[in-house]
C-alpha cells in the first residue's frame, strides 16, 4: 500500500480554516480553479456521511467520491473514489485541520493510502502529494493570506 502526504501551516485559526473546507462539496470554492463543477448526488448535504460528490475538473475529467467520515470535533473528513480516471485502487483520503496553539494558526494535513502497480507507485505518490494535495493546500493558504 502506498501513501501520499502533504501539509502546511496557515495563518488563520483552525476554526476558520475548517469552516472554509468542512463542506465536502466545497472543493470548487477553495481548490484554486481545478474544479469546474461539483454537486452532491441524491439531495444529501456535504457533511452527511455516505454523500457522493460528483465533480468535473477544468480539463473535463469526471470523478465521484464518497464521504466515509466527517467530524467537526476532529476537524476532518475521509473519503474514497467511486469513479476515477486514475490507475489506483483502494484509495482512501483524509484532510484534517489542527490548531497550532503557538500563534493561533492552523496545521492542515491531507493524505491518502492506495494500491497501484509497483512500477507506477512513485508517480502516483508524487502526483497526489504535489498536484492534488499540495496544490489544494497552496490555494487554501492563499485564500487566507489575501
Amino acid at each position: 500500500m502506498a501513501k501520499s502526504y502533504a501539509s502546511t501551516v496557515i495563518d488563520a485559526s483552525a476554526d476558520d480554516v475548517w469552516a472554509r473546507i468542512r463542506d465536502f462539496n466545497g472543493l470548487a470554492t477553495w481548490h484554486g480553479g481545478l474544479v469546474a463543477t461539483s454537486e452532491i448526488e441524491d439531495g444529501r448535504s456535504g457533511v452527511e456521511v455516505g454523500a457522493i460528490r460528483s465533480f468535473t475538473l477544468t480539463d473535463g475529467t469526471h470523478l465521484r467520491e464518497q464521504l466515509l467520515a466527517h467530524s467537526d470535533l476532529e476537524r476532518s473528513y475521509t473519503y474514497d473514489f467511486q469513479k476515477t480516471p486514475f490507475d489506483v485502487d483502494n484509495y482512501k483520503a483524509t484532510i484534517r485541520v489542527t490548531p497550532v496553539t503557538d500563534g493561533g494558526k492552523a496545521f492542515v494535513e491531507w493524505w491518502t493510502t492506495f494500491d497501484c502497480d509497483r512500477d507506477k507507485q512513485d508517480h502516483w505518490v508524487g502526483f497526489f502529494a504535489s498536484q492534488v494535495f499540495g496544490g489544494g493546500l497552496d490555494a487554501l493558504k492563499n485564500h487566507f493570506s489575501g
